[in-house]
């Protein structure tokens, strides 16, 4: 008898449920709105599901690499998928948090862990002209650190030299999409 007195009533289960039902609803609603099932492709536009990405996507769009590669063939490790995704999803983590708590600065530059996979992946495709032309280059004095990137010389690849949020040249991007689902822009035109 005295155990009943410790169980929910009814009125706790309808609440609790209604709660989880929120809950689960903000979760569902989180998803939809940030596109997160466009993260697990290769399509360049989702990338730009945040606006603070635009100016990269943009000069990519209008570089000689658009045909050839994709954001993830350059700035996500190649080779083990695993390592693939554990990078994609810390680095996903990160500018999720940085756009949403709008904490991202006006310059976006890579980190370290980001260079040295655009680095690996530069090298990967360019393999027969590296090999070819490197040693040629190191004559020069060219390459003699360790901290040489391909982009230290090759500026212009594929970004450009912007990459400020303020400006970029040829700035128009592609609307992915709207937030609000065809059924309730129907429901607020019919009233």
């Amino acid at each position: 008898m005295e155990l009943k007195k410790f169980a929910p009533t009814k009125f706790y289960k309808i609440g609790y449920s209604i709660v989880f039902g929120c809950l689960c609803g903000l979760f569902v609603f989180g998803i939809y709105s940030s596109r997160l099932h466009s993260y697990f492709s290769d399509n360049p536009n989702a990338c730009i599901n945040c606006h603070i990405m635009n100016p990269f996507y943009i000069t990519w769009f209008h570089s000689s690499h658009r045909n050839q590669t994709t954001c993830n063939d350059c700035h996500i490790p190649h080779g083990n998928t695993a390592k693939s995704l554990w990078f994609k999803l810390n680095d996903g983590l990160r500018h999720s948090t940085l756009f949403t708590f709008n904490a991202y600065p006006q310059v976006i530059r890579l980190r370290e862990a980001g260079a040295k996979v655009v680095q690996e992946n530069c090298i990967r495709c360019h393999k027969e002209q590296i090999n070819y032309v490197f040693p040629f280059v190191q004559k020069k004095g060219f390459h003699k650190d360790e901290q040489s990137y391909c982009w230290n010389c090759h500026r212009e690849v594929p970004h450009g030299r912007i990459a400020s949020q303020a400006s970029t040249p040829y700035g128009r991007v592609p609307v992915n999409y709207q937030l609000t689902p065809d059924w309730l822009k129907k429901y607020i035109s019919n009233e």
